[in-house]
């Protein structure tokens, strides 16, 4: 979820959620699980955020948050190195499903009909941010009727106490949680 250049990457507007996923070593976990998913023959598919440059199929003054990150007019911007997944989290054969609004990745995408199509039941999360878009993953997916892990060390959110409630408080309510070990563990 989100792990792409302008949000946790070397273009990032966000210093302090690239330090919250460098306190839990969160790229690293994402990568071996990654790597073990792949190999194990689950599909990997990288959910993404972006803006068309006139904002078409956007909605740009329904949120604070939003209206913020929408006064800089190049902010993540489709084509641009911003919106690219990570490299070291990117396969050839994996699949993004972008969006255009929004902060969850079921929301005016394909990702259900991809995920139903791959035969998938079961999702794994990880990436950013707890605050708003891994939250939202898991609750649309529950409501879809997918059961959904989050894998805890491979999730950051801002402030860390705040990370760490959500994790307690909500995620526990909608989705099992794991470490990145464990998962892989039981892939291999």
């Amino acid at each position: 979820m989100e792990m792409q250049r302008g949000v946790v990457g070397d273009l990032t507007k966000f210093p302090d959620l690239v330090a919250a996923c460098a306190r839990h070593d969160v790229v690293a976990n994402i990568a071996r699980l990654l790597h073990t998913a792949r190999a194990a023959g689950i599909p990997v598919i990288h959910c993404t955020a972006a803006f068309r440059p006139d904002r078409a199929g956007s909605h740009t003054a329904n949120c604070p948050f939003i209206v913020s990150l929408l006064k800089d007019p190049e902010h993540m911007l489709e084509g641009t190195a911003a919106v690219e997944v990570l490299p070291e989290l990117r396969d050839p054969g994996d699949l993004e499903s972008p969006r255009y609004h929004g902060f969850s990745p079921f929301t005016g995408t394909s990702l259900d009909m991809t995920l139903r199509s791959l035969g998938v039941s079961s999702v794994v999360a990880a990436g950013v941010s707890l605050n708003l878009g891994i939250p939202g993953l898991a609750l649309e997916a529950v409501n879809l009727g997918y059961r959904v892990t989050v894998v805890t060390d491979a999730v950051a959110g801002i402030p860390e106490e705040y990370a760490q409630a959500v994790l307690r408080n909500t995620i526990s309510l909608l989705a099992t949680r794991a470490t990145a070990a464990d998962l892989i563990e039981v892939w291999k």
